[in-house]
């Protein structure tokens, strides 16, 4: 098993009254991709900020690389990378200049042509960044948290806000740096980036972890196999007028949704309910379960809610 390089324990923060991150203990092992997923106001970025160092937790430790982390260690500084949601940089500096800027912070650096083309700039190389698309922006910014060439890199919400297309490109890149044995922590809201990126995933709701494991454990740990998604019209139904279905999960508009260990055996007693209660079955989906169904397993509501 690949060696722990982070190790957060009991971290606690609050905002006045209101407790943001609650309890939060994990551990990070070199070489893979930890996300932390959760619907905004989980505490995914207060979460963050205090593994990199950001913010000072109320209570609880955070150790890198075997030692206690503190913001003052310029050792363990010159590790890791952040690429933060939001990134400011100053907008009459062209892509070049900019990783020339951040680049003189550190001791050990990539060149700055190696950077560029990691992240395939190569053709904004010379364009300020009031003129950057918003992908490639993050990419700059990816470029960024990579001059010291980290071991570890932090990526909060790094591809919110962006194109189909432009946040496909971001996780190939991801991977990239995957295979080049970063080990990698990003927050996310969005499911498909923590199933396609992630080797091991955490779920936040109200400041806890409420559920963790890789993908396959998270899905097992709901006990269902597939779901029946279906429309139901031609009159107004409510989900304890289905009886003998397998517990319908939730209710959308003239949506249902159930699991199902025997499709088979479901989708009869669902005909054969619509004939009894004379409604019309339309849209019917059959599909494995995913991590908005353990979300919803665990929460009784919705990831995108």
């Amino acid at each position: 098993m690949s060696k722990t390089i982070l190790n957060a324990v009991n971290l606690k923060k609050y905002y006045g009254s209101t407790k943001a991150v609650d309890d939060v203990s994990l551990e990070v092992r070199e070489g893979e991709v930890l996300s932390i997923l959760g619907p905004n106001g989980a505490g995914k970025t207060t979460t963050l900020e205090m593994l990199e160092g950001l913010r000072k937790p109320d209570s609880g430790t955070v150790g890198l690389f075997e030692e206690n982390w503190e913001p003052t260690r310029v050792q363990v500084k010159e590790r890791i990378g952040v690429q933060l949601q939001n990134s400011s940089f100053f907008r009459y500096l062209s892509v070049r200049e900019t990783l020339e800027l951040f680049r003189g912070l550190y001791s050990h650096r990539l060149p700055v042509r190696d950077l560029i083309i990691m992240m395939n700039l190569e053709e904004k190389e010379k364009t300020l960044v009031k003129h950057l698309s918003g992908g490639q922006l993050q990419r700059l910014s990816l470029a960024v948290a990579m001059v010291n060439d980290p071991r570890l890199i932090f990526l909060d919400e790094p591809t919110a806000g962006l194109d189909p297309q432009a946040r496909r490109s971001h996780w190939a890149t991801v991977l990239n740096l995957k295979k080049q044995g970063k080990t990698i922590i990003l927050t996310t809201h969005y499911m498909e980036e923590a199933e396609y990126l992630a080797d091991r995933i955490i779920i936040m709701d109200h400041g806890k972890v409420v559920a963790s494991g890789s993908l396959d454990d998270l899905v097992s740990s709901i006990g269902a196999e597939n779901y029946i998604s279906f429309r139901a019209s031609g009159r107004q139904m409510q989900p304890e007028q289905l009886p003998g279905l397998n517990g319908i999960e939730y209710k959308e508009g003239d949506g249902f949704s159930f699991s199902s260990d025997d499709v088979t055996r479901d989708l009869g007693a669902l005909f054969e309910l619509s004939r009894e209660q004379h409604f019309q079955i339309d849209d019917i989906r059959i599909r494995r379960p995913d991590l908005d169904d353990v979300f919803l397993h665990i929460t009784g509501r919705k990831l995108r809610d």
